[in-house]
């Protein structure tokens, strides 16, 4: 009688194994609810447009895209102070789409938002001259909507490598305090390391790289106007752009630490941010110079060392 009862048990016990594996073939896992917000593919932009993203300004756009502000503001009727918004759909001319930013989709629209703004460290921020107290201060960009719950993230560096030529060239040593006027502008230099690479128009990042030790001051290299301060343009790091007239505009990244905000007025050799390697592999400056939208060769306007 056991022995019939082990047997019927075990019988069982492999016809249940055996509803279950058959049952296992067909189900469906369905991943959770929101599971693959934070892995959403960057949206698609119509070739020759960009939609705008918490953070950006009508100069980070123009100036991710070659292109001078006015003429972006030109071709989309955007007036002074050029105020713009998150999904407003931008028209670019001859330069392409913008590279596309990963961001999670908005929330339902609710009161609006204004753009988050970083106090600026006292010691950092001189009382703006009068001969810049009439320089155009960009608008914050207003918000729609609450901000996404991801915020705008840099995407890998990719600098061009440096031909053997420019590496071979002596390095060029920072000189304090000597000055130079072109295009209507005293420059200076932004930091006092070497020249590590050299300027090529034709480069996905075209300016100059100047060596130094994360922590080292970044000095801005002539009067303006913080256009931009942020880390939402692709390959350098944490970015900050002064405006300095309406033909000249000038870029360091790679900052480990920003020290100015956008509409803030800065005096040359003044000291805008920590070098660091954000968005590089070393700590260095990646600074640029950017003539009517176009980049220009640095050493073209910096003083001689």
């Amino acid at each position: 009688m056991l022995t019939r009862m082990n047997g019927l048990t075990r019988w069982f016990a492999f016809a249940a194994i055996a509803i279950l594996m058959t049952g296992c073939s067909t189900v469906v896992v369905q991943p959770p609810p929101g599971a693959s917000s934070s892995a959403r593919p960057a949206p698609n932009h119509e070739a020759g447009t960009y939609t705008v993203v918490k953070g950006d300004t009508l100069y980070s756009i123009a100036f991710r895209n070659g292109t001078d502000f006015r003429e972006v503001a030109r071709l989309n009727g955007i007036a002074p102070p050029y105020t713009i918004w998150p999904g407003q759909v931008l028209k670019l001319s001859g330069h392409g789409a913008a590279p596309a930013i990963v961001h999670a989709p908005p929330p339902a629209p609710s009161a609006p938002v204004f753009q988050t703004v970083e106090p600026t460290p006292a010691a950092t921020t001189p009382s703006p001259s009068p001969a810049h107290a009439s320089s155009v201060v960009p608008a914050p960009v207003a918000m729609t909507h609450p901000a996404p719950s991801a915020s705008t993230a840099p995407v890998a560096h990719s600098n061009a490598p440096i031909p053997a030529a420019a590496t071979a060239a002596a390095p060029v040593v920072a000189a304090s305090g000597s000055t130079r006027s072109a295009g209507g502008v005293k420059w200076r230099w932004p930091a006092a390391g070497q020249v590590i690479g050299r300027f090529q128009a034709s480069a996905a990042i075209p300016g100059i790289d100047i060596a130094g030790k994360a922590g080292e001051p970044v000095v801005a290299a002539a009067d303006g106007t913080v256009v931009y301060s942020g880390n939402g343009l692709v390959g350098y790091g944490e970015l900050i752009i002064i405006k300095h007239n309406d033909s000249f505009l000038s870029a360091y990244g790679h900052n480990r630490k920003r020290l100015v905000t956008e509409g803030q007025q800065v005096k040359a050799g003044q000291q805008i941010a920590e070098m660091g390697s954000s968005g590089s592999s070393r700590d260095e400056l990646q600074f640029q110079i950017r003539k009517d939208g176009n980049p220009v060769d640095p050493l073209d306007y910096l003083p001689s060392r």
